[in-house]
């Protein structure tokens, strides 16, 4: 394939949870760039589109067609609980540690892997820290469910380390429009 071909190449990203605060900011990047973009999202309140698509990402089903249907080169994975205050304790660990654990053994079940996986976290898994300065080798100790689900998360995801090329990360509180 010549460079020219190779540079005319569409990305493909798939972004679940694009429609929270973070998904819509990366959403509007990635087609900015020129990017071909699926996006999930878990409410009934919006109306699916070609490029957008209703996720229940605790079904593994639900994963499976997903990933069937968009064989991503990327996939960005935002879709979570997290409103710290969220009633319900045991849908934290459903949807945060669950729904990833599908999404993952969606690409082995459909034999794809993608040329990244990026899982967020959450700082919040550090817990209530003193410090001026968190860096990656502070322990994780969470006081919440969100935090414990996400920390659960984390150690779920790094048994796929020799099988995916997954990056997490853990993202640190922003603001912003919206």
């Amino acid at each position: 394939m010549s460079s020219f071909a190779h540079a005319q190449q569409t990305v493909r990203a798939l972004v679940t949870g694009a429609s929270g605060f973070t998904g819509r900011y990366l959403v509007e990047k990635l087609l900015g760039r020129g990017h071909t973009v699926s996006e999930t999202f878990a409410g009934r309140e919006e109306a699916e589109t070609p490029t957008r698509v209703r996720l229940d990402i605790t079904s593994p089903d639900a994963c499976r067609r997903v990933i069937d249907a968009t064989w991503p080169d990327y996939i960005v994975h935002l879709a979570a609980i997290s409103f710290v205050g969220h009633s319900d304790p045991l849908d934290f660990y459903r949807v945060n540690v669950m729904g990833t654990l599908n999404l993952l053994e969606a690409c082995g079940a459909v034999g794809h892997t993608p040329r990244k996986l990026l899982i967020a976290s959450s700082a919040n898994v550090y817990g209530n820290v003193t410090s001026d300065a968190i860096d990656e080798t502070f322990p994780v100790t969470p006081v919440n469910h969100y935090a414990a689900s996400k920390a659960a998360m984390e150690t779920m995801v790094r048994t796929w380390f020799d099988r995916l090329p997954i990056l997490i990360v853990r993202p640190f509180n922003y603001t912003g429009r919206g």
